[in-house]
């Protein structure tokens, strides 16, 4: 992802803020603050998040008693809630309530959707009925928030001045208004899934131990959970591999995995889908998702927000989908209405169509590098034009999947006939199909490329022709960085000139050709700079596409048929999004081929694009070290930051399933596919891609012949029924967690250690030090690291102090549910870069007050303990990459107050202070460097501790020791970011409301 500008927060919980400040300005109207209270407070939409008086206690009473299962639809049972609750002062407004609730604001287009044949499908509210030419106009992203927006009407959390704003979007949205938004389900993978989990848990207990019901923690919403991050590539090339991969995650994850489905049954409202099913976003799009909910007759469309930033997959099915924070994804489970800012939609139209031999992920390379050069970070792009009708649901599900790497919110397709088709395709049965069409018709949400087309008003317009596409791949370091094939070799080149940096490794001159000769298992190899060591057909950003992984099958059937042969010293993988691609690459006679190449199936999971891509053979990782070599991987993926996809490839591409098996027979980067031959056949003659490469229409034949209905419906039938180590886990039936203390994998986090029901308040930082001082780009791979644990880092001595063997560490990824361990992997990255260590990469920092060089870890520790505070310094797109919790908590633990920055990704921002860090940004054409901040100052950051004295966005002061001054801006976007961190952060907030509940 891209950095975030200033005020547009995305998808934080928002209470309905023109109710609030009617309601606070009756009360403060009608009856004096009570003795606790000094004086009114000067805002009324502050009131209502910050404020300790009677009044607001009572009101944010009812307001979770409304937001926490009550149906809009049955007024006696509001009624009986509001009766219930209702303090003396609320008693006054309860005729209003009443009248609320008696009749939704706009029943009156509350609408009957006939079935065909008779009867009806069920009601809906209808945008035509409105009668507003407006929303004929909107673009088909903004409808859905409409559509929301009126059905959550209420007048309490959303209200029709919400409704008005996104009707005027094109007014509105220059403006960057907020409005609310109420996803109808979310999802989870277990990296992220097992700390929610955890996080879950333990408010449970704080809420119970605050006198309150712990059942009123449980989700309100759908919610599914899919495992799929903890398998590794331990095993390859052996037909034995799913199940011996599989048998070893089980081993390392068993505790994990008994957690989750101890929360599968805890729980309401959640479903686990076993481990070795498929990735997460894959069956999303084949299986999870709705496209339209059909909810006790209510008709709306589906939406949903993940843990994961590729949640934006399902935009290519027709659904909003994005990615959110661990932390603000709990807050929508609890029914918390969220918040964001109306965003600005930029239009993108293709045109023409894919030429020959070009495939998905040559267009998605192109539309990224395309979308980050035009600036889309906190927009919606909306997909147009003739060409989306002649590209196929899964190329637009892989364009969607990469909204996180061009910096959208969301890559979004609306519903058309290819996606009815689609979904007829995947198993959802003819009569879900007719009501999922019936209603996005009637509700003006479906494109029909036969008709004439309404024209939409956009942001901003961006328009591809997809014949000029052209096959590409992209890195070494970076996904937007794409390298077009024929410039590849020279762009490897100038990598190995240039100084060190994201298109640089300075090798110098003399040692460019150097050659690393090794004995592999009794056979000579050698390796030299650019070779490949990990080629991986990885990730559900193409495994979900059958073009290219049937593309791939057609390249190792060539090349077998030619005879040519990957070397065994490259880790070769095959690891699919479901059992679907199995059945097909078996149906079409292919998987042989590519077992033959060594990509023999690994497993049913994200595996090498998320760091789990198991160790290299010692004797391929020594010729690595012992002599310095860049070597590296190519891989199907989305993420190839340095560090990610392993510690030794320091070079990492992204590229098309077919151009993976292409790399691999090559056994290096440093080739040109056009003058270069690719190997020798076996009749001595030079072998070429472009003998090896299939047809487009060789590659529609097979997937015409070969991707049938019956796989997806076979498949997905028996998906919840998990597999027999899944089953044999037993699991203990209570609705709150025992925790054991000697557990390495879950442990009671400490976020709500000695917590009251009276909010901590605001504070600003003292003479705090800076732990550490970054440049641009750092990510939250760099923060919180996903992959192995370093043998010599603190979590590794954590682990080994308490009987861990080595062998038995597993991934950062897989330990998210113990604190203590994840507290140590913070700042853990072995690439990361700090400021403070003078030019020496790795995870350690300077303790300023001795000038000692510890890990970031131990020297956090050392100034916790001598009750010292610490801030961070960063450049531009701090936080960027996955949405990981993880790169917040971690710092929270850590003793960090605030992170001073160029800017920052959307999401992380938004977790830092879901986690109560103050994030500032620089003043423009201003950072550390030009301030002449060397990071041995003391910070003092001067913010007001009441609360109501603070507004988002305004400037605040940050003092050095060495007599320094500069402005910062605060980035609390929000108002109720604000009330976030006045109660110590998102999870105490939520736990008081509910706690204050009757």
């Amino acid at each position: 992802m891209h950095i975030t500008g200033s005020h547009s927060s995305f998808l934080l919980r928002r209470a309905s803020r023109s109710t609030t400040s009617r309601l606070h300005s009756s009360i403060s109207a009608k009856s004096p603050p009570p003795p606790s209270s000094p004086s009114p407070s000067p805002s009324p939409v502050a009131s209502q998040f910050r404020s300790h008086t009677a009044a607001s206690a009572a009101f944010r009473t009812v307001r979770s008693r409304w937001s926490h299962g009550v149906d809009w639809r049955s007024p006696a049972s509001l009624s009986s809630q509001i009766r219930t609750a209702a303090s003396p002062v609320l008693d006054r407004f309860h005729r209003n309530l009443s009248t609320i609730a008696s009749e939704h604001a706009f029943s009156g287009i509350l609408t009957g959707l006939p079935k065909p044949g008779g009867g009806e499908f069920g009601k809906f509210y209808s945008l035509p009925a409105l009668n507003d030419p407006r929303i004929d106009k909107l673009p088909y992203s903004i409808r859905i928030l409409l559509e929301s927006a009126i059905r959550n009407c209420d007048n309490f959390q959303v209200t029709k001045e919400d409704v008005e704003k996104i009707i005027d979007w094109e007014k509105t949205a220059p403006k960057q208004v907020e409005i609310p938004f109420k996803p109808a389900r979310v999802l989870l993978q277990d990296f992220t899934g097992v700390p929610a989990v955890v996080d879950l848990a333990c408010m449970r207990d704080a809420i119970n131990n605050l006198g309150g019901d712990s059942d009123k923690i449980n989700p309100l919403v759908p919610v599914d959970l899919v495992v799929d991050h903890s398998v590794q590539v331990d095993v390859t090339r052996s037909e034995n591999a799913v199940k011996a991969n599989m048998e070893l995650e089980f081993q390392r994850n068993k505790e994990r995995f008994a957690f989750l489905k101890w929360g599968s049954k805890a729980f309401q409202n959640m479903l686990v889908v076993p481990p070795g099913s498929g990735i997460v976003h894959q069956v999303n799009l084949e299986y999870l998702g709705r496209v339209v909910f059909n909810n006790d007759g209510m008709l709306y469309p589906d939406s949903v927000v993940g843990t994961d930033s590729h949640t934006t997959m399902i935009d290519g099915l027709g659904v909003a989908g994005w990615g959110v924070g661990g932390i603000e994804a709990e807050a929508a489970m609890l029914g918390q209405p969220m918040s964001m800012v109306l965003p600005g939609v930029v239009g993108f139209k293709l045109s023409g169509k894919l030429r020959d031999g070009v495939t998905a992920t040559d267009l998605v390379l192109t539309v990224t590098q395309m979308l980050r050069k035009h600036g889309v970070v906190g927009k919606f792009v909306e997909f147009h034009g003739d060409g989306v009708g002649k590209i196929s649901l899964a190329d637009r599900a892989t364009i969607a999947n990469m909204s996180p790497e061009y910096g959208a919110t969301m890559g979004f397709f609306p519903v058309d006939h290819v996606t009815l088709q689609y979904l007829k395709l995947t198993g959802r049965s003819d009569d879900t199909v007719a009501m999922i069409e019936a209603y996005l018709r009637a509700n003006n949400m479906f494109v029909d490329y036969n008709e004439p087309q309404q024209e939409r008003v956009y942001s901003s317009y961006l328009e591809l022709n997809l014949s000029e596409v052209e096959p590409c791949i992209s890195g070494p370091k970076r996904p937007h960085d794409r390298v077009p094939l024929k410039e590849m070799k020279a762009d490897w080149h100038s990598c190995l000139d240039n100084k060190v940096g994201f298109k640089g490794f300075a090798v110098p001159k003399e040692a460019q050709d150097k050659v690393a000769k090794f004995d592999f298992h009794g056979q000579p190899a050698e390796l030299r700079h650019g070779s490949v060591v990990i080629a991986a057909i990885t990730s559900c950003t193409n495994t979900s596409n059958p073009s290219v992984m049937l593309g791939a099958g057609l390249v190792a059937k060539k090349a077998c048929e030619l005879g040519l042969q990957v070397k065994p010293w490259v880790k070769t993988s095959l690891a699919p999004g479901s059992g679907v691609v199995t059945k097909y690459l078996l149906q079409s006679g292919l998987q042989k081929y590519l077992n033959e190449q060594g990509f023999d199936i690994v497993g049913y999971g994200c595996t090498t694009c998320i760091g789990n891509s198991g160790d290299l053979d010692e004797s391929v990782a020594s010729a690595i070290s012992d002599n310095d070599i860049i070597a590296s991987a190519v891989l199907s993926g989305n993420r190839n930051f340095e560090g990610r996809v392993h510690a030794l490839t320091r070079a990492n591409y992204l590229a098309s399933p077919p151009l993976v098996v292409a790399y691999a027979l090559a056994g290096t980067v440093d080739i040109d596919f056009e003058k270069e031959p690719i190997g020798v056949g076996k009749d001595g003659k030079n072998v070429y891609l472009r003998d090896i490469w299939p047809s487009s229409e060789e590659i529609a034949e097979a997937v015409q012949s070969s991707v049938l209905p019956d796989m997806f419906k076979s498949t997905y039938k028996s998906i919840t029924e998990g597999n027999p180590m899944w089953n044999d886990l037993n699991v203990p039936e209570a609705k709150l967690y025992s925790w054991d203390e000697n557990s390495t994998y879950i442990h009671q986090p400490p976020y709500f250690t000695n917590m009251t029901m009276d909010p901590p308040g605001a504070h600003g930082v003292k003479d705090a030090y800076c732990l550490l001082n970054f440049g641009d780009s750092i990510t939250t791979d760099h923060i919180s690291p996903a992959g192995s644990i370093h043998k010599d880092s603190p979590a590794a001595k954590f682990l080994l102090d308490r009987g861990v063997d080595r062998k038995d560490f597993n991934s950062y990824g897989s330990r998210r549910g113990n604190d203590e361990i994840m507290a140590r992997g913070t700042f853990a990255n072995i690439r990361i870069v700090n400021k403070l260590l003078k030019g020496e990469v790795g995870p350690q920092t300077v303790h300023i007050p001795t000038g000692e060089k510890l890990s970031v870890f131990d020297a956090a520790s050392r100034y916790k303990a001598a009750g010292q505070d610490t801030i961070v310094l960063a450049g531009a797109e701090y936080g960027s990459g996955s949405s990981r919790d993880w790169a917040a908590k971690g710092p929270m633990l850590l003793g960090v107050k605030a992170v001073i920055a160029k800017s920052f990704e959307r999401i992380h921002r938004s977790n830092l202070v879901g986690m109560g860090i103050i994030p500032l940004c620089f003043k423009a054409g201003e950072d550390a460097d030009t301030l002449q901040l060397t990071g041995h100052e003391r910070y003092t950051i001067d913010l007001p501790n009441n609360i109501n004295e603070i507004r988002p966005g305004q400037d605040v002061t940050v003092k050095t020791d060495s007599g320094k001054s500069f402005t910062c801006t605060a980035r609390f976007d929000t108002e109720v970011e604000l009330a976030y961190f006045n109660h110590g952060g998102i999870l105490p907030y939520v736990i008081r409301q509910l706690a204050a509940q009757k």
